[in-house]
């Protein structure tokens, strides 16, 4: 089954929000082996300025991976996930994640194109605060590899 091109432009409902915990960003820093106090640390964040440890960079795909099943699942779209690999991801930033944020993830399809027998589907998650304040938008594209 291919990708239906029509779900371009969909957009999904706003995610229950995810709550993140200081341990959280803590343990993810040391899994990914950033060192920076300010991910560590809450004293050092507040002298960078922010209110707690902040997330490294990439922190936000712990809370999209688990938003973008709303679209990996979405029976009609046609994604085989025994068959997806991942292509890109890219990040743009409004403000960084710190301990303490509510965040909620809006999952938007961008593009779907095929090419040599294998679908790519582009989305962008918008990642704000409970209360709307933009945080980061993410992009990630996938493929899904065509029958062999």
């Amino acid at each position: 089954m291919s990708l239906d091109p029509s779900f371009v432009g969909r957009t999904y409902p706003p995610t229950a929000p995810y709550q993140v915990g200081r341990e959280k960003i803590r343990e993810f820093a040391t899994a990914i082996g950033a060192t920076d106090p300010a991910h560590h640390d809450p004293e050092a964040a507040r002298a960078l300025g922010h209110p707690d440890v902040v997330a490294p960079p990439t922190f936000p795909v712990v809370v999209t991976m688990a938003a973008s099943r709303q679209i990996i699942e979405d029976p009609a779209l046609g994604v085989d996930y025994s068959r997806v690999v991942h292509g890109d991801q890219r990040f743009a930033y409004t403000r960084p994640v710190v301990a303490g944020d509510e965040l909620v993830c809006v999952n938007t399809i961008e593009e779907i194109t095929s090419r040599g027998g294998h679908g790519f589907l582009t989305t962008r998650t918008d990642v704000s605060t409970s209360a709307g304040e933009p945080v980061v938008a993410v992009w990630s594209k996938i493929v899904v590899r065509g029958e062999a």
